[in-house]
């Protein structure tokens, strides 16, 4: 059965990671099946930190693509929840404490986001008929959205409004950055093996 929660928690985890890489209609269906698979984990041991953890970033993301502020909030409540869930479970933890902290901030980060334009379908993928876009940039009021390393990065008009964006974004992928070393942190605690017994 351990063998089983690993696997279902590692699963939800690559999937929540590959989805940075798609369109937004395909992230959301990725991280709907990351959420699915942390489900069934959470079942087995609903006390499992490391997939209460990874099932607050699941929430978080997807509340991110979610343009709606009070659809997103819902999101952004119920990762609150895990994270503070998994805070409890392993209080030590600090990128537990880290996650739980920033889930915070989230719902304003995700509405001056959303107000720079967000993640718009034209902006982040595919055209009505399906299929990836060829573009890689989309045209918006305020500048250009470009697909940097798996992320999109929001270039400004003008000087005021390039120093305005680039530290939205430097906040952004700092936080983006904090989040995958607290992923890779959090995996690599979990599959410590146990010392040998005397």
């Amino acid at each position: 059965m351990l063998f089983l929660l690993q696997n279902l928690t590692r699963w939800g985890g690559a999937l929540l990671e590959l989805s940075t890489f798609q369109s937004v209609e395909e992230s959301k269906s990725m991280i709907k099946d990351a959420i699915a698979k942390l489900d069934e984990a959470l079942s087995i041991d609903p006390k499992k930190h490391d997939a209460l953890w990874c099932m607050g970033n699941a929430q978080t993301s997807y509340a991110f693509l979610t343009p709606d502020k009070y659809e997103a909030k819902g999101y952004f409540d119920s990762a609150y929840t895990f994270f503070q869930q998994a805070l409890q479970e392993d209080p030590g933890n600090e990128l537990y404490r880290k996650s739980f902290e920033v889930a915070t901030k989230a719902p304003e980060l995700h509405s001056e986001l959303h107000k720079q334009g967000g993640f718009s379908q034209q902006a982040m993928g595919p055209a009505a008929g399906g299929g990836p876009s060829t573009s890689s940039t989309a045209k918006l009021e305020a500048g250009s959205w470009k697909l940097v390393a798996g992320g999109w990065k929001l270039v400004a008009v003008g000087p005021k409004a390039q120093k305005s964006s680039d530290l939205k974004y430097d906040v952004f992928g700092w936080v983006i950055l904090a989040v995958a070393i607290v992923a890779w942190v959090g995996f690599a605690k979990s599959n410590v093996p146990s010392p040998p017994q005397r």
